[in-house]
């Protein structure tokens, strides 16, 4: 099987290198603007793993040539953060090939959507099948030099749908192979509710701001930035995005629970579980505050989901807090982008009714 992954970066030569271990002709591009990983990937040959995954993985090939990397790809991974979505598949447009299957991984904000959207096509076309992941399946570094650490690969929690919604099985039979532990989400909204960056991440960054700001050398993100009063502020972010989903007819599962079927942790809590989990361990705190846990999971999930709050009338007081706080580390008002994220998945000028029934098709 030929498989296309498009970035990269941690997820994308994680996906790389274990599809390729599986025996699989990958095929690993990024845009221009990123020779990093791509350059030494092509100077090595492959990626070489560490951690739970281990061992050397040849990669077919591995450049900025979009129309190499896809001609004839049996799947095709997008493997990046949210705001990466739309220039990946302004990159596609030209190339995909009609019946081709595209899995965003993860989907993060509505990734399958806006990826579809991107392409011109409507919600239900079955022209192209485009999934998405409700979560990276790995936990996992890359060092710049091809090489990268994996801390856990997900054993259960992980969930794809696909639009059409009905082509989601299709999708999922075609990759089962390298992730048996996936199961079938019911719609692209259940995937994207059930991410749970948008729990974690920010409340992390939030409370330990003065910590990252003063120590460039970074703590230990999971062991060292999740106190108990950290803890209690994600799982106030939880229970709200828990009852946005219910208010749907979508049920998640409680981010620690969640975090012990993907072989995280071994406690249903919201702090200390977190700083024993071994899935965690040695997962070293971003540098900067500047980085894609408040800018992806604030700027852009945390907003789409306040978006939907509105929508179905529940309230979001620590959401509204944490995107507030957030825009003044940023310095960027965060809460101008919502109008532009809803056209983006489609929301601007549609009733969640009406959109249910099209991701459901």
């Amino acid at each position: 099987m030929k498989v296309a992954v498009l970035g990269s970066g941690n997820g994308g030569c994680a996906v790389a290198f274990d599809f390729a271990q599986h025996g699989h002709d990958v095929y690993l591009y990024d845009q221009p603007q990123f020779p990093q990983n791509i350059s030494a990937v092509a100077k090595a040959g492959g990626i070489r793993a560490s951690g739970e995954l281990k061992g050397f993985a040849r990669i077919a090939g591995a450049g900025h040539d979009a129309e190499c990397t896809l001609k004839d790809a049996d799947i095709i991974f997008v493997v990046g953060p949210s705001y990466s979505t739309i220039p990946f598949a302004e990159t596609c447009k030209p190339f995909i090939e009609e019946r081709q299957m595209v899995v965003v991984c993860p989907g993060s904000c509505g990734g399958a959507i806006v990826f579809k959207k991107t392409l011109d096509e409507e919600l239900v076309s079955q022209k192209y099948i485009i999934a998405e992941t409700s979560t990276l399946p790995y936990a996992v570094r890359a060092d710049g030099a091809g090489n990268i650490q994996v801390f856990n690969k997900l054993k259960g929690g992980l969930f794809l749908a696909g639009l059409p919604g009905s082509c989601g099985q299709k999708v999922l039979d075609q990759i089962k192979e390298v992730y048996p532990h996936m199961s079938l989400a019911r719609n692209v909204m259940h995937t994207f509710l059930q991410n749970g960056n948008p729990v974690i991440h920010p409340a992390v960054v939030i409370m330990n701001a003065a910590l990252t700001e003063r120590d460039k050398s970074g703590f230990m993100f999971y062991e060292e930035g999740i106190t108990p009063a950290v803890g209690r502020l994600m799982k106030a972010v939880d229970d709200e995005r828990i009852a946005i989903a219910r208010a749907i007819g979508i049920e998640v599962i409680p981010d620690p629970r969640l975090g012990c079927m993907q072989g995280y942790q071994d406690e249903e809590n919201y702090d200390h579980s977190y700083n024993v989990a071994r899935g965690f361990k040695g997962i070293a705190a971003p540098e900067t505050l500047r980085s894609r846990y408040l800018i992806e999971d604030v700027g852009h999930s945390m907003i789409i989901l306040r978006a939907l709050a509105e929508m179905v009338g529940i309230k979001t007081p620590t959401m509204d807090a944490i995107i507030r706080i957030a825009s003044v580390i940023l310095e960027e008002e965060l809460l101008e982008r919502a109008d532009q994220e809803l056209a983006h998945l489609g929301l601007d000028n549609i009733g969640i009714e009406k959109f249910m029934e099209l991701v459901n098709k």
